[in-house]
């Protein structure tokens, strides 16, 4: 499952990311996404957890969690239907 993680301060790596998220379970990819012109984090990145009990687990410890001085909002992305 693609989780999204948002509102994560600035100064979190994606390294402290896949740690956070592992903790939780097996985790296929992780990835902040960065301002292109300033290579700084824009505060949100995503995780991909390949087992629904260990995902699940991850957005129900995570959700909510204060991480360094951001309250952070962990969800399951969503994905969109293909434009006709």
């Amino acid at each position: 499952m693609n989780i999204i993680i948002r509102n994560l301060d600035r100064k979190v790596t994606e390294e402290d990311l896949h740690i956070m998220m592992s903790k939780y379970g097996t985790v296929s990819s992780c990835n902040l996404v960065m301002d292109e012109h300033t290579g700084i984090s824009k505060g949100f990145g995503f995780a991909e957890m390949p087992i629904e009990k260990e995902w699940k687990a991850a957005i129900k410890g995570l959700d909510g969690k204060v991480i360094g001085k951001s309250k952070i909002r962990v969800k399951t992305t969503k994905a969109r239907a293909p434009s006709v």
